[in-house]
């Protein structure tokens, strides 16, 4: 019996209300921490958050890389090369020193379809001469005599200058025969002829029309209007050669055209289509047009054909009507973007060639420092106005409620996104923008913290401790904070973290549409903003699901933690 009781009376003395683990085991904060660990989905939502801080804040400090650090490469490419059409219009190589103006050229191009040989244009006179379907020289016109015709006789008068007896012949000639073009003494000569008179013009070589294109052996020949006008009027009369300038020039029909060789060397090409290269600095030799040429002929895609420095390089063609696109394929130097997964970028890289896991967790940091300050800074204002309104009453109740009533009705999405299209005007820099967008997001947001204040102030004040504090005489500022405020705390706790979930969100919100966090900032939401591409979001699903993740996983895990909180703060719950 004797050890019975000496069991006892320690099992008595070890359940002492003096003994510290006793009056540990009763504290309320433990009580509360006992049943938060007991609540496995706070336990879940504590290991997202505390894996969310290691993932932003530390991964941040041993990532190789910047979060602004644009990664480049070389890859083959094609680029646009060259432009190619089928030439199907007059080109027009002028004399020397002469114009013909584009109104001039639409005019010809009038007279030609109306089968007409002459045009007006600002008090000039052109003549076109046709020498073949696809070949005029135009010529400009000044009027030189008139010619009267009185029954058979034909009286002919000069303009301004006299005229000789071979000209006065030739013109009868033209009268009676209706000619209009005739030469006298090298010259040329036009002829209108009316019922009544005709008048004639002394016609001088302006421009050639030709639907041939013209292309060099070197790059620094340009059109000349007399060897044009000598390699067409060779091929017209069929002359195999001709001399111009103390050089000799044979003109060859091949499979490939038509070539004008000098000093049997090839000096030019006539082609049916225009080449132009799209860099200034780039010559299209004669050869590689006569490739181009062929492929176009023979419906090839892709061809093969030597670069400026020997070696072969891949082109391809694509076919608009009748306009060809030349694209070289070469090896270009440009940013790494949307590259895929890797042993270099795990999570790879967004379009901007920046590594993806970097900036998920720089975008970590930004998003959480943006839910702890508002919700502090909105907690702060809450708490004041709130606990004033409380436990004053009457007037300051009034005043206060009245103002959170006003701020209830202000719709902050719509304002907040107006005021960073207002940003976005100004050029405001990133890192002000971050901190107003935070002022405003607190700011808009303080009204239910202070309603719920409120509420718990009006409840507690009447209670017995209150009146004990009052009866002490203390002052009004230490029975708020000191006695009133802690007791609010457990539901602030409880709040504030359902509230940090809310404010991610909204910043994943704003920064998604473009009115947030601006670049280089990375946030959660400016990442998943990258990809508002249907295209890009479809096939780079790596882009955004991992941010999206982030902001599930975090959200997630404050409400749980909120709920636990909740659950634990509950008298009612059971041990």
């Amino acid at each position: 019996m004797t050890n019975k009781n000496n069991e006892y009376e320690k099992e008595v003395d070890e359940l002492s209300l003096d003994d510290e683990q006793r009056v540990k085991i009763l504290s309320p904060w433990a009580m509360v921490f006992k049943r938060f660990i007991r609540n496995k989905l706070a336990i879940t939502g504590s290991i997202f958050i505390f894996a969310m801080f290691l993932f932003s804040f530390v991964g941040g400090l041993i990532t190789p890389y910047e979060e602004d650090q644009v990664f480049t490469k070389y890859d083959e490419m094609y680029k646009i090369f060259a432009g190619v059409s089928e030439n199907d219009k007059f080109k027009y190589i002028v004399e020397d020193d002469k114009e013909f103006s584009l109104i001039n050229q639409s005019n010809f191009i009038l007279t030609v379809n109306s089968s007409k040989e002459y045009f007006e244009s600002k008090d000039e006179m052109f003549v076109t001469e046709k020498i073949d379907d696809e070949y005029y020289i135009v010529n400009n016109a000044n009027e030189v005599a008139i010619a009267m015709s009185i029954g058979k006789n034909i009286n002919v008068s000069a303009s301004d200058t006299s005229l000789t007896d071979d000209f006065n012949e030739m013109a009868k000639n033209s009268v009676k025969q209706n000619e209009t073009f005739f030469e006298v003494n090298s010259k040329k000569y036009y002829a209108i002829h009316n019922r009544k008179n005709s008048v004639f013009y002394e016609i001088k070589e302006l421009a050639v029309a030709t639907k041939n294109i013209y292309s060099y052996s070197d790059k620094d020949i340009e059109n000349n209007f007399l060897f044009c006008k000598n390699v067409e009027d060779a091929i017209y009369n069929q002359h195999k050669s001709f001399e111009l300038d103390g050089n000799n020039y044979e003109v060859k029909l091949t499979n490939d055209g038509t070539e004008v060789f000098k000093n049997n060397e090839i000096y030019a090409s006539l082609l049916k289509f225009q080449m132009e290269p799209i860099y200034e600095d780039v010559f299209i030799d004669l050869e590689f047009k006569k490739v181009i040429k062929n492929a176009i002929i023979n419906n090839l895609n892709e061809f093969i054909y030597k670069d400026q420095n020997g070696n072969d390089a891949v082109y391809r063609l694509y076919r608009q009507n009748l306009q060809w696109t030349v694209e070289k394929q070469e090896s270009t130097y440009l940013v790494d973007a949307y590259s895929a997964p890797s042993n270099k970028h795990w999570l790879g890289t967004d379009g901007h060639g920046m590594d993806l896991l970097t900036r998920l967790m720089y975008g970590g940091r930004i998003s959480l420092r943006i839910g702890f300050i508002v919700v502090i800074i909105e907690t702060f204002i809450g708490v004041i106005l709130g606990g004033v309104a409380g436990y004053f009453g009457k007037f300051w109740d009034n005043l206060i409620m009245r103002i959170v009533d006003i701020f209830n009705c202000i719709p902050s999405l719509p304002l907040i996104i107006i005021l960073g299209s207002v940003m976005d005007q100004l050029r405001v820099a990133p890192e002000v923008r971050l901190n107003v967008l935070m002022l405003v997001m607190a700011f808009l947001g303080w009204p239910g913290i202070a309603r719920m204040v409120r509420g718990q102030t009006l409840f507690l004040r009447e209670q017995e401790f209150m009146t004990a504090t009052e009866a002490t005489g203390l002052d009004v500022s230490k029975r708020i904070f000191k006695h009133l405020i802690p007791n609010i705390i457990p539901q602030l706790i409880v709040i504030c973290t359902l509230s940090l979930g809310g404010v991610i969100l909204m910043e994943s919100v704003l920064s998604f549409l473009g009115v947030g966090v601006k670049f280089p900032f990375a946030s959660w939401g400016n990442i998943i903003n990258a990809v508002s591409n249907v295209f890009v979001m479809s096939s780079y699903l790596f882009v955004w699901i991992p941010a999206g993740m982030c902001i599930l996983i975090t959200v997630l895990g404050f409400n749980f933690i909120g709920d636990g909180l909740r659950d634990a703060f509950d008298p009612k719950m059971k041990r």
